[in-house]
């Protein structure tokens, strides 16, 4: 039996981290910034990318993992497809705004997700498996580049049915194949100890070695093929998130298992230092600060002429992420303080259950 989530606060930490390495993504997708060379703000901007939001959908499966251990079935699904719809509905609407939305994604890791959360190991590892897979059987036999134009990352089509569906399950921003996997992960993932520290360390230097080893592993077989006639070829070995093959999935488990174990170890040392206390409430309501990086984040941003000017590079990016990312942490503790849960997950759970 899994160990009880309530006691699990690192789980908050891991969370916030994810959503402000989510923030560096999308401010650098939205101020077209240019990643120069041997720069220290571009070494994290692109070690960022894929690496947070697999880090965030693997702490949603975790989640519902861990609430399916200490509930009923039935109540938990009719909850879960509920509030399935209700991010569906938000994600829709945060499109109109921002085409890299995750949130529309969400709905339907949850809803297949929900299929698997009284499975058992074995089950799991299969799905994970058979997930990633199929993801490379669609990508030999359609074409992934098909309504994307690569230079604005703008994606056309998507508001008819045919491109939503090619946008939702195989070509977009986080393409329910292969992106499950990672929600799968989390469910795996809420089938162990977690409460354990020989689990926190196993999970942070196992995530560690595993990450090294396939950006290695990664490495050695795009060299030893990359050339002008095999740059297609050499995209299968990748560990980037576009298009999504199996080691970028492989890499994206290690840098989330990593993160969880990382945060999990250290949480009871800040919490001594009554330093935690300061980022869990931010991890409590992240779909709020998902939606305000968004509506806020990007509006001041706007607002200033940062989404205009072409001479921008990583490191506005992520001084703009850093300095919208304090500010939440500064929002969400005060808020904290009259209420249990942020704004939208107040909205969710009224209209969910």
């Amino acid at each position: 039996m899994a160990t009880d989530s309530s006691r699990l606060v690192g789980l908050d930490l891991a969370r916030f981290l994810a959503f402000f390495g989510m923030v560096i993504v999308n401010f650098s997708i939205a101020m077209g910034v240019t990643f120069e060379p041997d720069s220290w703000s571009t070494s994290l901007s692109e070690g960022m990318q894929g690496r947070a939001a697999a880090t965030f959908v693997v702490l949603a499966g975790l989640g519902l993992g861990l609430a399916a251990n200490r509930s009923e079935t039935v109540p938990i699904f009719s909850v879960t497809v509920k509030r399935a719809l209700f991010l569906l509905v938000t994600g829709l609407a945060n499109m109109l705004i921002f085409e890299a939305d995750i949130l529309h994604y969400y709905a339907f890791y949850f809803l297949f997700g929900m299929l698997f959360v009284k499975t058992k190991t074995p089950t799991l590892l299969l799905a994970i498996g058979s997930v990633m897979a199929l993801f490379m059987i669609m990508l030999f036999t359609f074409d992934y580049e098909a309504g994307w134009n690569w230079e604005t990352y703008e994606y056309s089509g998507f508001w008819t049915a045919g491109g939503f569906v090619r946008n939702l399950f195989f070509n977009g921003w986080h393409p329910v194949f292969p992106w499950l996997a990672f929600f799968l992960f989390g469910l795996l993932l809420s089938k162990v100890k977690l409460g354990e520290m020989k689990v926190q360390i196993a999970l942070a230097l196992g995530g560690l070695v595993g990450l090294l080893g396939i950006e290695t592993l990664s490495a050695i077989l795009m060299g030893m093929i990359e050339g002008p006639d095999t740059k297609e070829i050499a995209i299968l070995f990748s560990t980037s998130p576009i298009p999504p093959v199996p080691l970028y999935s492989f890499a994206g488990m290690a840098a989330a298992s990593c993160a969880i174990g990382a945060c999990l170890l250290v949480a009871p040392f800040l919490e001594r230092m009554k330093f935690l206390g300061l980022f869990t409430p931010a991890g409590r309501m992240t779909l709020t600060l998902y939606i305000a990086h968004i509506l806020v984040g990007m509006g001041a941003l706007e607002g200033l002429g940062l989404l205009e000017r072409s001479d921008l590079t990583a490191t506005h990016s992520v001084i703009a992420a850093g300095l919208f990312s304090f500010d939440a942490l500064v929002f969400a503790y005060f808020w904290s303080r009259f209420f249990k849960r942020g704004p939208i997950e107040m909205l969710m759970r009224k209209l969910a259950g």
